[in-house]
């Protein structure tokens, strides 16, 4: 029986990682907290996954099951210990806390078994992997680490599919037909239909983080400031798109610049991205792609990163700032990271944030630039 344990049993969970797993044959064991979801999926043993597409072309995903990682903490480590994978799509800032029980999970595994375990996280963050890897590792004494070897893999991935706010009391799942699902290895691993095997990672998932991520976000946060109520909405404005062309331009230079990318070939994927985004069956809404926004202010996320390497490049940043301008203006009423920035700013001012949430000097050039975006924005 081939077998795989999930943690995150969300809408990308469901949409896109599990889904790969049942269409190749898995059982899929989906972990969450949410128990609705996880007493549906006991229930039904099956949802569809549908195509935001004119003719909506539905796929039937089976052999699912679900287990609740608060009340079975028992049933879950039982789960690791016959699984071949283990993955995540449950955020970069929930992997803290489900690494504990994981740990566990792999201590009773090693210390009764041989075969091969391989642990993978598809999160939207770089060396997301390595980070819950770390967690892990914490976790364990040195005879089980030392178990390891041979035993559990850790493979960091880039992940790529757009999956909109779904109806709640469902288990059926919209999303866009494109998806990337890019992992990084050099061994022969159990095959996964959709998953694509590189032997480097960094050139795809920044690559991907800095098009598709930061794209989708300087659309939310210039469709924010227009009143723009879905992503497909925002891009029919013209000035808007021309906009995230010129800002993904800015990206696309230091992405060519740091891995060679062919600049033809490069320019040609971001007007695909953008196309991608146009799609109106995904009714993705502006308020959804621009949440957290102090996670995506971080110094290594979508915004930042590009705008500080390309500044150390001598390459232009321009864009990227008034980018980040916007984002610092995203104050909607309904996201909880966007009113606790928007008081952080309110007490401290725009530089405060830009050094304590993004790591910039107020002196650096990054954030004077922003800090003059900043300002010509809020007085329009």
């Amino acid at each position: 029986m081939k077998q795989t344990v999930h943690f995150g049993a969300g809408n990308i969970g469901r949409g896109f990682i599990g889904a790969l797993f049942s269409q190749s044959g898995y059982d899929v064991i989906f972990v969450d907290i949410a128990e609705q979801i996880i007493n549906q999926l006991n229930e039904k043993k099956h949802y569809d996954v549908m195509l935001a597409t004119e003719q909506k072309e539905t796929v039937t995903i089976d052999k699912v099951s679900g287990l609740n990682n608060l009340s079975q903490e028992k049933e879950v480590i039982e789960a690791i210990g016959n699984a071949t994978y283990l993955t995540t799509a449950i955020g970069p800032t929930i992997l803290p806390r489900i690494a504990p029980l994981i740990a566990r999970g792999i201590a009773k595994r090693v210390a009764t078994t041989d075969e091969k375990l391989y642990v993978i996280a598809c999160e939207n963050q770089i060396g997301a992997t390595d980070l819950l890897k770390q967690h892990i590792i914490d976790q364990l004494d040195g005879k089980t680490k030392s178990r390891l070897e041979g035993r559990v893999f850790f493979f960091n991935s880039a992940v790529d599919r757009i999956v909109p706010i779904q109806v709640q009391d469902s288990l059926d799942v919209l999303v866009e037909p494109y998806f990337e699902w890019v992992v990084e290895t050099n061994e022969q691993i159990p095959a996964v239909d959709g998953m694509k095997i590189v032997e480097s990672l960094a050139p795809f998932i920044e690559r991907k983080l800095f098009t598709v991520n930061t794209g989708h976000a300087v659309i939310a946060y210039f469709g924010y400031l227009e009143g723009k109520a879905t992503i497909d909405q925002t891009l029919a404005d013209e000035k808007i798109e021309a906009q995230v062309e010129e800002t993904l331009k800015e990206t696309g230079a230091y992405l060519v610049k740091a891995y060679r990318l062919d600049e033809k070939e490069h320019l040609a994927y971001i007007h695909k991205i953008i196309e991608r985004f146009k799609n109106p069956y995904l009714n993705d809404g502006v308020t959804r792609v621009g949440r957290a926004p102090i996670r995506k202010l971080g110094p290594e996320d979508r915004l930042i990163r590009p705008a500080t390497q390309a500044q150390k490049a001598g390459l232009p940043y321009h864009n990227l700032a008034k980018a980040i301008a916007a984002a610092l203006l995203f104050d909607d009423p309904g996201d909880q990271e966007a009113q606790e920035l928007q008081k952080m700013i309110q007490e401290n001012g725009p530089a405060y944030v830009l050094n304590t949430v993004s790591g910039l000097d107020e002196k650096s050039e990054v954030a004077q630039e922003v800090i003059r975006q900043y300002e010509a924005l809020k007085s329009r």
